[in-house]
């Protein structure tokens, strides 16, 4: 596996909780902040709900790299979001895997006895990407890119 990240949701405050950590840890963000009317269409998702006009500015994806292996990521929630944001669901784990066979497995048995949020699929930043909430709570991202460096 290649690393292990923390991914935070806001409700709408992202971009003043990223600036908060960068003051804190350094660094800049990894690609800027990305809003989400700067997301290209995702070839799977026709069936999701629009973003209302007011949420097309809020931050879709940020990046702040705290080691040289741990990134702190985050996002606004939206009301096309699967999961309404509530305490407990707004910190997830991100793994970023060695190859799209191991995201596979890795998801599989982390989904098992759990529940799917978003299958494992193709998206514009990954070759593989999949959310679930395993059989105790936990809520997980299961991600790998190949050749396409997530925050970018």
């Amino acid at each position: 596996m290649k690393a292990v990240n923390i991914y935070l949701n806001f409700a709408g405050h992202t971009e003043e909780a990223f600036n908060f950590y960068k003051a804190i840890f350094g660094g800049d963000f990894m690609g800027g902040i990305m809003r989400f009317r700067d997301f290209p269409s995702m070839e799977g998702m026709e069936d999701m709900p629009s973003l209302k006009e007011e949420e097309k500015d809020l931050v879709g994806h940020v990046s702040l790299p705290l080691t040289e292996n741990t990134t702190l990521m985050g996002t606004d929630t939206t009301s096309n979001m699967p999961e309404k944001l509530v305490a407990g669901n707004n910190t997830q784990i991100t793994l970023e895997t060695d190859s799209a066979a191991e995201a596979e497995a890795l998801f599989g048995k982390l989904s098992e006895g759990g529940r799917v949020v978003m299958p494992l699929n193709e998206m514009f930043w990954a070759e593989r990407y999949g959310a679930c909430v395993d059989k105790f709570g936990i809520h997980w991202q299961v991600n790998y890119t190949g050749d396409r460096p997530m925050g970018s």
